[in-house]
């Protein structure tokens, strides 16, 4: 199965934001190489929120282009299998954690937000992901730094598409 067919199967299994569901999957109908940063009108990326073992905290990412706190995430790559596992290689690359295990039950949440040219949206499938135990955060190349935010600090540095996913999360958790 392809990467692209996977997404679709993703997408008609999530069960909310329906109108942005429908929206993905349309793109993807449109757009065969919609999974892929090639494609000019938009395309499918992959992220997770990671969550501390004690499920008190989540781990941001300070983005080095967009110089915001964001959750770890990014483009689906050629040897990704699923949407799911490239979501938790982009969580592992840019967090340093290995061992990563993304919640049972398929994505959290679905966020479209704008990008620049040429590309112009990216279609972001939200997955969440618990850290293990001894886990241990390292900054990637990506990444102008890496912090623990308590779940009450989150609105507080990161943008509103966060707090919603925080939000989903702790009401899957």
């Amino acid at each position: 199965m392809s990467l692209h067919d996977d997404a679709v199967l993703v997408l008609k299994a999530y069960e909310d934001q329906s109108e942005l569901r429908q929206a993905y999957l349309d793109h993807l109908d449109e757009h065969p190489d919609g999974m892929w940063k090639a494609c000019g009108a938009g395309h499918l990326t992959a992220s997770a929120l990671v969550i501390d073992p004690e499920r008190k905290r989540v781990l941001l990412t300070l983005h080095r282009k967009l110089n915001m706190w964001l959750q770890m995430g990014g483009h689906c790559e050629p040897g990704d299998a699923t949407v799911a596992a490239a979501a938790l290689r982009e969580a592992e690359e840019e967090s340093g954690v290995a061992g990563l295990t993304l919640l049972a039950g398929g994505p959290v949440r679905l966020d479209r937000h704008p990008i620049p040219a040429p590309c112009h949206w990216h279609l972001d499938v939200q997955y969440a992901a618990l850290a293990p135990a001894d886990a241990v955060e390292a900054i990637s190349d990506e990444s102008l730094d890496l912090r623990w935010f308590g779940y009450d600090e989150v609105a507080e540095f990161a943008d509103d598409s966060v707090v919603r996913l925080l939000e989903a999360t702790r009401a899957r958790l």
